[in-house]
This record gives structure tokens, C-alpha cells and sequence, in this order.
């Protein structure tokens, strides 16, 4: 990493979730057409529903700024691509091992990037790069209950929050900037946050679900 620009500062923040906002599926029964070895499906590790919503938040500010490109991997392990939430600067290049003693298939339908990896073995991996920023959902062909999401921010100031709600976008230059708060069941939440010469800014985002079963935000700076 480069130096930091003359009075760059950090962006750091906290998500707060109201309640559980997407439903999780516990089972994967394995399809009539899979063959040779079973494979469990995963489970995830944190126990706390509200922990898990927080860690699969994305933040990233608005507009044409510096990029730096990274490769960043997400695996096929346990019938599940882990992590099944990545955030990436827009150039970046994910790679996607297999993990299980079975086949699998990586493909995308989306907009920013679609692709499909055909079918691989164990210990092979395939890579793309991501070339324009957006959203795109993954999958796997063999596997329906296999689903991901690929957050291609559009600079590298973006991060996915910690299971506390905590972020830090680290040495953003001076200036005001819109910060964009993604979750995928919640949707898109921004607020204007403004950086200081060498003195840094923190933001909160709240996400509730009103009673109507509609995401607002409550953007306090």
C-alpha cells in the first residue's frame, strides 16, 4: 500500500440492526443426480442471528476515486461459499477453490459481471476479475442452496462490517462524501459524511423493519 494522502484520515462507524432481516436456510438435502462422496452441509458459527446480520454488511463511499485492485478468494467448502458475502475494489480479481471431494459449478446472472466457471473437481480453481462495480450474486449450478453476494465497490474505500457492527475506511483523503451502507435483504442506506484534514469522521447507521415489513433507514451522523 501506497502512502496515505497529505491529511488522510480514517472513517469508522457502527451498524446497528433492529432484528433479523433474512431467514436461513438449515437444511440442503443432497439432489437425486450427486454422486460419490457426501458432503455435509455447513453451519455457520456464530450462534447470535443479529451478530451474523451485521457481519453481512457491506460499506463503501460514492464515486470515482483512487482503486486498488486486490485478489481476494472465496471458497467452496461444506455445500457453502465461504464467505458468502465479500466486498472487493473495483479490478479485483476473486478466485474460488474447491474445497469438496465433489464437483462444483461457480456462475453469476448479474449485470456488473456474469460468468459461469462450468464444472471443476477438488483443489482446482477458477478466478475473474471484476471489472465494473456493482452487486453480483453467485451460485452454483449443482448446488441450489449455494448462494453468495460480491459487493464491487467503485474505489477502494470499502469494507464488510465485524459482527459488533463496527467498520473503518482507513486514510480517506479530505472532503465530503457519501457513504453507502449495503445489506441484501435490507437494501442501499446512505448519509453524507464529511473528512477533515487529518482529523477523521465517525457515522452510525440504523437499519429497522417497520411493522409493514419495510426497510427504512435512521442515518445519524
Amino acid at each position: 500500500m501506497g502512502l496515505a494522502a497529505v491529511g488522510a484520515a480514517d472513517v469508522e462507524g457502527t451498524v446497528v440492526l433492529q432484528r433479523r432481516l433474512t431467514k436461513r436456510s438449515v437444511t440442503a438435502p443432497a439432489s437425486a443426480y450427486q454422486r460419490g462422496a457426501t458432503v455435509a452441509l455447513g453451519a455457520d458459527a456464530n450462534d447470535d442471528p443479529l451478530a451474523l446480520e451485521r457481519s453481512h454488511v457491506v460499506v463503501y463511499l460514492e464515486g470515482q476515486l483512487e482503486s486498488k485492485p486486490v485478489t481476494a478468494t472465496m471458497e467452496q467448502k461444506n455445500r457453502r461459499f465461504l464467505p458468502d458475502t465479500l466486498v472487493v475494489p473495483v479490478g479485483s480479481a476473486v478466485s474460488f477453490p474447491n474445497l469438496d471431494p465433489i464437483f462444483h459449478n461457480v456462475f453469476s446472472l448479474s449485470k456488473p459481471k456474469a460468468f459461469d466457471l462450468g464444472n471443476y473437481p477438488k483443489d482446482h480453481t477458477r478466478t475473474v476479475t471484476f471489472s465494473k462495480p456493482g452487486i453480483v450474486f453467485v451460485h452454483c449450478r449443482l448446488h441450489p442452496n449455494m448462494g453468495a453476494a460480491i459487493m464491487v465497490s467503485p474505489n477502494q474505500w470499502s469494507a464488510r462490517a465485524d459482527a459488533a457492527g463496527r467498520f473503518v475506511l482507513p486514510d480517506v483523503p479530505p472532503g465530503s462524501y457519501t457513504i453507502v451502507d449495503w445489506h441484501k435483504a435490507a437494501g442501499f442506506f446512505r448519509q453524507t459524511v464529511q473528512v477533515a484534514e487529518s482529523r477523521g469522521a465517525t457515522v452510525r447507521f440504523v437499519i429497522p423493519l417497520d411493522e409493514g415489513g419495510l426497510v427504512k433507514a435512521v442515518a445519524q451522523g
